[in-house]
C-alpha cells in the first residue's frame, strides 16, 4: 500500500477534495517506517495511546490531548504508532478559506507538537467530528467549499501556538516569506534587503527580536534545514545538494554544512540513515 507521502486527493469515488480524514490505525495500515515528505498539511490529533514521531529532526511525543503538525515539505517519520488512537488531517495549502487560517498554515515557524489547552478540547472535537463527517461522506457537493470552511474552522480552535513573534513583527514575516522563496540561490542578507527595501541593519534586528538569530543566521539556518532534507529522505550527494542549493562547487557546500553543523555532509547523512548503528 502507499506510504501517506505517496497519497494524493483523488478518492476511490473519483471526487477530488483538498481536505482528507484518516485514522491513526489506517495510516499504521500504510506506513512503512521509513521518511516522508509531502507536498501537502498533516494535522495529527491524539485521543489515547503514546508514541512518537520525528518532523525535521526533531522527535516529538504524541500523547491523548495533544497535536502534532506536519507542514508540506518537512522530512517526517511516524517512529512508534502502534498504540495510538486519533485523527490525520490532511489538506494542501490553499485549502483554508478564511485570512486568519491562510496566515496559519503560510507561517514558516510551525511548532511539530503541543497540547491542546483543556478548555478548547469540546470544540476541537465537535469541529474535527463535523469534518470527518463531511470528507467521509460520498454525496454531491463534498469537494466544494463545505471540507475548506469546516478545516478553517477546525484551524481556529487549535490556536497552534507559533508564529507570535513573526506575526507581531512585519519586516520579519515579509522578510522569513522572502528567505522562503529565494534561499537555494540567494544566500546573503543584502539580496533582501534590496528586494524588501529595508537595511541589513534593520532585517537583522528585527530577526533578533523574532528569533534571537541574525538575519544571516536565519538563511544559514533555512539552507541547512533544505540540506538535510534532502541528504535524510531524497538521499543526495553532498555534490547533488550544492547544485540544488545553489552553491558554486561541493566543496563550498561541504565547508558551509560543517561550518553550520560541526560535520561533513556524507558524516551527517550517515548517522541520519542509521541512527542506531
Amino acid at each position: 500500500m502507499p506510504s501517506i507521502a505517496q497519497m494524493t486527493y483523488q478518492p476511490p469515488n473519483g471526487r477530488a477534495t483538498p481536505v482528507e480524514t484518516m485514522t491513526f490505525r489506517q495510516l499504521r495500515d500504510r506506513n512503512d517506517g521509513g521518511t516522508q515528505r509531502a507536498d501537502f498539511h498533516v494535522i495529527g490529533l491524539v485521543d489515547a495511546g503514546h508514541g512518537a514521531a520525528t518532523v525535521d529532526f526533531a522527535s516529538f511525543p504524541l500523547e491523548p490531548g495533544s497535536a502534532v503538525w506536519i507542514p508540506p515539505g518537512a522530512v517526517h517519520r511516524w517512529d512508534d504508532i502502534a498504540a495510538v488512537w486519533g485523527t490525520l488531517v490532511l489538506f494542501v495549502p490553499t485549502a483554508p478559506v478564511t485570512d486568519v487560517t491562510r496566515r496559519i498554515v503560510a507561517d514558516p515557524d510551525l511548532v511539530g507538537a503541543w497540547r491542546l489547552p483543556e478548555a478548547e478540547r469540546m470544540f476541537v472535537d465537535a469541529a474535527r467530528a463535523h469534518l470527518v463527517l463531511e470528507t467521509a461522506a460520498a454525496g454531491p457537493g463534498c469537494a466544494g467549499e463545505v471540507p475548506s470552511i469546516l478545516l478553517s474552522a477546525l484551524l481556529g480552535r487549535l490556536r497552534p501556538p507559533h508564529g507570535e513573534a513573526a506575526a507581531a513583527n512585519r519586516v520579519f514575516r515579509v522578510f522569513r516569506e522572502s528567505v522562503e522563496t529565494h534561499f537555494r540561490e540567494h544566500h546573503d542578507t543584502l539580496f533582501y534587503a534590496r528586494t524588501l527595501g529595508y537595511a541589513p541593519r534593520t532585517l537583522s534586528r528585527a530577526a533578533l527580536r523574532a528569533t534571537g538569530r541574525t538575519a544571516k543566521g536565519c538563511i544559514v539556518d533555512r539552507i541547512v534545514l533544505e540540506a538535510k532534507r534532502l541528504l535524510a529522505h531524497d538521499r543526495l550527494t553532498a555534490a547533488s545538494c550544492a547544485a540544488v542549493l545553489g552553491f558554486p562547487d561541493p566543496s563550498t557546500f561541504s565547508v558551509f554544512f560543517r561550518n553550520a553543523t560541526g560535520m561533513r555532509p556524507g558524516a551527517w547523512q550517515t548517522a541520519a540513515l542509521d541512527p542506531v548503528g
